[in-house]
């Protein structure tokens, strides 16, 4: 099947295009044509992405900005404004941009675990509500964040029903939605009924200028709330012709814009050496399957995500950042690295911990200063941020703003 190139860029081109979402929507070409010709926050990307919040255009500009120049995005889950405060502080550290990732548990504990969660309403409002805080604080970072939902399973919709309503309710008030992108995570379901279901929000998310990541085959290990341990091996690794059937299916929307979470082995969590066979030339072959079923001149129209990134080789990564991944999901590592410096505060300062009169310098002498939850909890972040910045290295993602 051969398609007009001219087709292939009005009708979004490679299926990450979509346009302005300005009151008066102009097309993608001439979206671009005004962005490079305005003024540059950052020296190294494309005109149209500013420091905070991106989405829309600016969004897909970035991401194939990334693609094209041989890097990727860390994309962390955060479970508070600990976390991700955390993300931005390194992004600014490292210069490059950052993905913030809410997950439906995540939302529910920023909303508070002593409430009920009814029809996903926990969940719903902490993931508002811990987006609308980096709606506030992320230009102050000077780095382009992008805000994203994790795994969202076909019992799970009603979440994914919810925030869709928030984005609605943003974007009738400021022209952009309040998220950047959502994962629809419908592994589990036939290929058709997982596209078919991905198309119907994709037509939705598509009038908001909302970018899809779907998920085909399934990444293993257990991640909140999400438990593959025991799935078959063979559903580790997507075949070429599954991406190819949801590339040409979610193209057909207009304005659509999506990456693909295809699974090569990924396994959420960090295994002794040999328990998980990474196989990043399946994205490889994929993308030469797709560029040859297109007659493309571009020998990578996929953007891929690695989901299960946390303890991979960066040989690995690097080479599936060579097939087109932009994207890394990083929650293990970070995690840990956060506990981590929470123990080592603790450890460091045990003696002035045990209780709020009496330490080393005096049994009159206060503790206050020690055990005020602002000092574990920044030395937590301090640590996660430090992990971060590792990531960004492993993803060739430091210095890439200017």
């Amino acid at each position: 099947m051969k398609i007009s190139p001219l087709v292939f860029l009005l009708a979004g081109a490679h299926g990450f295009a979509p346009v302005s979402n300005m009151a008066s929507r102009s097309s993608p070409l001439a979206m671009s044509t005004e962005t490079e010709a305005g003024k540059k926050a950052f020296a190294q990307l494309p005109a149209s992405v500013k420091p905070g919040v991106v989405t829309g255009q600016a969004l897909v500009d970035l991401l194939q900005h990334a693609k094209k120049e041989g890097w990727a995005i860390p994309g962390v889950n955060i479970v508070g404004t600990n976390s991700i405060n955390s993300c931005m502080e390194a992004a600014a550290k490292y210069g490059g941009p950052i993905m913030v990732t809410f997950s439906k548990g995540g939302g529910q504990f920023i909303a508070g675990k002593s409430l009920g969660n009814e029809e996903d309403s926990a969940s719903i409002a902490g993931c508002v509500a811990g987006a609308k805080h980096v709606r506030e604080v992320a230009a102050l970072y000077n780095v382009p964040v992008i805000l994203h939902t994790d795994h969202c399973q076909k019992a799970w919709l009603p979440w994914m029903d919810g925030l869709l309503a928030a984005n609605e309710e943003y974007y009738k008030d400021h022209g952009e939605p309040l998220f950047s992108s959502h994962m629809l995570d419908l592994s589990e379901e036939s290929l058709e009924e997982n596209i078919g279901i991905c198309k119907e929000y994709m037509e939705k998310f598509a009038k908001l200028d909302i970018l899809l990541e779907f998920e085909l085959g399934v990444t293993g290990g257990e991640e909140d709330g999400v438990d593959n341990t025991e799935i078959d091996s063979a559903r580790l690794y997507t075949q070429p012709e599954e991406v190819f059937y949801a590339y040409e299916q979610l193209s057909q929307v207009p304005n659509a814009a999506f990456t693909c979470a295809a699974s090569f082995g990924n396994v959420h969590g960090v295994y002794a050496p040999g328990n998980v066979e990474l196989r990043p030339v399946i994205l490889h072959n994929t993308q030469e399957y797709i560029s040859e079923k297109l007659d493309s001149e571009d020998k990578k129209p996929m953007l891929f995500v690695f989901h299960g990134g946390s303890g991979s080789s960066p040989e690995d990564i690097q080479y599936a950042i060579d097939a087109g991944v932009i994207k890394m999901n990083i929650d293990t590592d970070t995690q840990w690295a956060y506990w981590d410096g929470v123990r080592e505060y603790e450890a460091k300062h045990h003696d002035y911990l045990q209780g709020q009169i009496g330490n080393p310098d005096g049994d009159d002498k206060p503790n206050k200063k020690y055990y005020d939850p602002r000092m574990m909890l920044r030395a937590g972040e301090e640590a996660m941020a430090e992990r971060l910045c590792k990531a960004a290295e492993d993803l060739n993602c430091v210095n890439v703003l200017n």
